[in-house]
């Protein structure tokens, strides 16, 4: 069997083991129907690319672990279904919520709302006065091509501009008592790179870049479609002043 293909099978192997927690080493290298000690060296290998972390004969992957394992088996020709099959959405909000937590946001998930008669969800919203992200993580399509990107961006752009023309209703909910503007900006996150990193001013960002855009943010926010809204101190949205769209 060849080492790609074994890669493949125990990455696979180990994203289905430790979907529940920790696993020993033995039951992943007999799932994965691999030779014994071509598996251990595949295991090896794996913790010194720090996708797997080992306590004897227990093998452990923490939620960016395990995206980094399903990254990784994609990368080996992985069924992408299969692969999303074994990760859980927590997962992948979860780090997100981490990395926006770590650089002083506050967060809420699947933020439902109603505008217009209409209801609509943002799987997460990032808070650091004056910036609201308005993130949707649902793309885990195959097949990342130009016209799932640009249908993701424009859905992820509707869904922000009706969530800041419903603001009067549910600013003092998402904490922004205090606030004189908010800076809304509308974020598609990837489990793999797309083909843009811009589309129509709005980013596309692999989940395990997360940490990078939310670092550079402040220094880009300018460039991106965003609306900014003026808020009363009590938090109420009092009128939009500026859009950036192309």
């Amino acid at each position: 069997m060849p080492k790609m293909t074994v890669n493949k099978e125990v990455l696979l192997t180990l994203l289905k083991c430790t979907k529940t927690g920790p696993a020993s080493r033995q039951s992943v290298i007999k799932i994965s129907r691999a030779p014994f000690q071509i598996a251990e060296n595949a295991l090896a290998e794996f913790s010194q690319m720090q996708l797997l972390t080992e306590y004897g004969d227990v093998v452990e992957a923490a939620p960016a672990q395990r995206v980094g394992i399903a990254i990784r088996a994609l990368q080996l020709g992985a069924d992408f279904q299969r692969v999303c099959s074994l990760l859980h959405w927590t997962e992948f909000e979860g780090i997100v919520a981490q990395a926006l937590e770590a650089n002083g946001y506050s967060v809420m998930r699947n933020l439902r709302f109603k505008q217009k008669e209409r209801r609509w969800e943002i799987d997460i919203l990032g808070l650091r006065n004056p910036v609201v992200l308005c993130i949707d993580c649902k793309c885990w399509k195959h097949g990342w091509r130009n016209s799932a990107s640009l249908q993701a961006v424009e859905a992820q752009i509707e869904r922000t501009r009706a969530f800041a023309n419903a603001l009067p209703n549910y600013a003092q909910r998402i904490g922004l008592e205090g606030w004189t503007t908010a800076t809304f900006i509308p974020l598609v996150l990837s489990l793999l790179p797309g083909p843009f990193k811009l589309c129509k001013k709005v980013p596309v960002v692999p989940v395990l870049q997360m940490q990078d855009f939310i670092s550079e943010l402040p220094f880009e926010a300018r460039w991106l479609l965003h609306i900014d809204k003026k808020v009363d101190l009590g938090g109420r949205i009092l009128t939009e002043f500026c859009k950036n769209e192309s």
